[in-house]
């Protein structure tokens, strides 16, 4: 099925069982996104929801709300990619079984965008506030459009269209500042391709063109967001997603997609920034306001029929896990022909992403070394902290596998692999002071933050404890102390309250200092609320790796400084409480949350998964 509209994605589900249609009047304003929250959690099918309050135009929502559902929007073309990407590893291969990628070049042949004059975006006109207002969390800034596909012209070769870059940037449609209907808001972090363009803006002291699409073929949605190297614009892949030449209008204006339900088109100043946020985020906290490019709209446009497509983000899992997942499918066997040596990268989802990697790597060229320890794994993490949006990693753990058995999505069995293995006097590498991820508020400013990579090798070292020992005693104000996993602990810890705070650390290493009982403990993980964290793998994940910034929040027992390199003899001390100036957790409004159970009390489609 080659969608060219957000309808024909509806009603492709829609013939298959995988939609429900929802006639009743919805609010755009929360209930929506809560609604959407719930089904994607209950394992729901995609939701058209054709009466939304306040606006002539449905939404649409899980659209991607299982691989299994992503793979079946994607079943005439996703095996082409594969082969595809097969040949690129391995070009030799296309002799060797010719009848297996007979249809490769075809599918190159569709990775080409194509220059049209005019398309169904271009149809009609209407404004900014026409659009559907989403909001997804009570204190977002304003109303956000959270599928967009941002395509800006390079401003050296504004009419090359294999020079656009496309991401997936948020648009604030309203709220702060911004002038109604003239002004709408751009998010961009600095690592991504858009800021290539702006700076080449700015040198050539110029407006950036840029236009924003949503909706139209899933594969335009999916390539947004695929980790494409600097240089390959994205519309090669989604034409060999979509299984056809993606149309592209060419003007006065940035390069257009010509099938999008919607587009607002305009230019950016790239010397002028407006208040920009909050906004509810993927790793479950908000996003504060901050300055960021603003865009001048000079159209709005849309197609007949048009749907407004959109997600929710927030603590994960959510719809967005769909798309790492399928990314984590057709880019895993490309791994290693871009880092050579790493065989496998993982990044956790439960983590809100970018704050935990793990990796496999390998150690090739020192096997007459009786001593095993992480050489060649320490040039491997440079190279993976060096590479596009894997530089976001805050922390990067990563060891090899000589026999081939250790399984990277098997985040538990991964971590026991390296708590077997790793000494912690050696294995830690911190890098202070350097760039993190925008929307992660645990470093000491904005973009500014600490990585640690922690490499192990070898073989195990130890067994890990599984159960707390019968002595183990705690000092005042910490209590309540579980195993995570093996070799894991989450302890209760005293509220972190001010600088004063960062001495707890101290004291419970030193009171650990001379203990016995902890043959076997790795880490030690203090937190707020320890029956929480310990509850699940996926819980500890997201409190440990969102709530600390590794130069800061890791210290040890015993720990030491040689030649300027830290590292600690007894279990590693990771301080996961919320510090004061994290970002606040994304919490429901409870007047919404009792409307959708109301709801969902009355019955209809939906009940079964409200």
């Amino acid at each position: 099925m080659k969608h060219r509209s957000t309808k024909d994605v509806v009603e492709d589900l829609r013939r298959d069982g995988r939609l429900i249609e929802v006639t009743d009047p919805v609010d755009p304003h929360l209930e929506m996104a809560e609604i959407q929250r719930r089904v994607y959690a209950r394992g729901g099918p995609g939701i058209l929801f054709s009466n939304v309050v306040g606006s002539r135009f449905p939404m649409a929502s899980n659209l991607f709300g299982s691989i299994e559902q992503a793979r079946f929007l994607f079943r005439d073309t996703l095996e082409a990619v594969r082969r595809l990407i097969e040949l690129k590893l391995d070009p030799g291969a296309f002799p060797r079984r010719p009848f297996r990628y007979a249809g490769v070049p075809w599918t190159a042949l569709h990775a080409l965008p194509r220059s049209v004059s005019k398309g169904p975006v271009m149809k009609n006109r209407c404004g900014v506030s026409d659009l559907p207002q989403l909001k997804s969390w009570p204190d977002d800034g304003g109303a956000f459009v959270t599928l967009p596909q941002v395509l800006s012209a390079d401003p050296n070769a504004p009419n090359q269209l294999m020079r656009a870059n496309l991401g997936m940037y948020r648009i604030q449609l309203s709220g702060n500042d911004y002038d109604t209907d003239r002004e709408v808001g751009l998010h961009y972090q600095i690592h991504r391709g858009i800021g290539v363009h702006h700076r080449a803006a700015l040198d050539c002291g110029e407006p950036l063109r840029v236009a924003i699409t949503i909706g139209g073929a899933p594969a335009m949605t999916l390539a947004a967001v695929m980790p494409l190297p600097e240089g390959l614009t994205e519309l090669t892949f989604a034409g060999a997603l979509a299984g056809r030449r993606i149309p592209m209008i060419r003007g006065d204006h940035a390069p257009l997609y010509a099938d999008a339900d919607f587009a607002i088109v305009g230019t950016i100043d790239p010397s002028q920034n407006k208040t920009e946020g909050p906004f509810g985020d993927h790793l479950g906290y908000y996003s504060l306001k901050h300055p960021f490019p603003l865009m001048k709209v000079e159209h709005v446009w849309h197609r007949d029929g048009a749907i407004m497509p959109f997600t929710v983000v927030g603590r994960p899992p959510q719809e967005d896990t769909t798309f790492g997942q399928l990314i984590h499918e057709l880019t895993d066997p490309v791994i290693p022909t871009v880092i050579p040596g790493v065989n496998a990268v993982h990044a956790a989802d439960a983590a809100g992403v970018h704050p935990l990697l793990l990796a496999i790597g390998s150690e090739r060229y020192m096997p007459f070394l009786e001593r095993q320890e992480p050489q060649e794994l320490l040039t491997q993490a440079n190279a993976i902290l060096g590479n596009g949006q894997l530089s976001l990693a805050k922390y990067l753990w990563i060891t090899d596998d000589p026999t081939n058995s250790l399984d990277i999505h098997d985040i538990e069995a991964f971590f026991q692999h390296m708590l077997q293995r790793v000494d912690w006097r050696r294995d830690l590498h911190f890098q202070t002071r350097t760039t993190i991820d925008t929307l992660d508020y645990t470093g000491h400013g904005l973009n500014r933050g600490s990585k640690v990579v922690i490499a192990a090798t070898g073989e195990p070292q130890r067994e890990l404890a599984t159960e707390l020992p019968a002595d183990f005693s705690l000092p005042a104000g910490y209590s309540q102390p579980r195993v995570v996993m093996p070799g894991v602990l989450a302890i209760q810890s005293p509220p972190y309250r001010s600088e004063a705070s960062r001495d707890d650390a101290s004291e419970l290493s030193q009171c650990l200092h001379d203990s016995d009982s902890l043959r076997g403990v790795m880490i030690i993980t203090m937190v707020d609320d320890s029956p929480f964290a310990s509850a699940s793998l996926r819980n500890w994940l997201w409190t440990t790796f969102t709530r600390s910034n590794p130069a800061l929040d890791v210290s040890g027992v015993a720990a030491s400084t040689l030649d300027k390199h830290w590292g600690c003899e007894g279990p590693l001390i990771i301080d996961a409480r919320v510090k004061p100036w994290h970002a606040p957790a994304l919490i429901e409004d409870p007047q919404v949350t009792a409307k959708v159970d109301a709801r969902a009390a009355r019955g209809g489609p939906l009940a079964p998964f409200l």
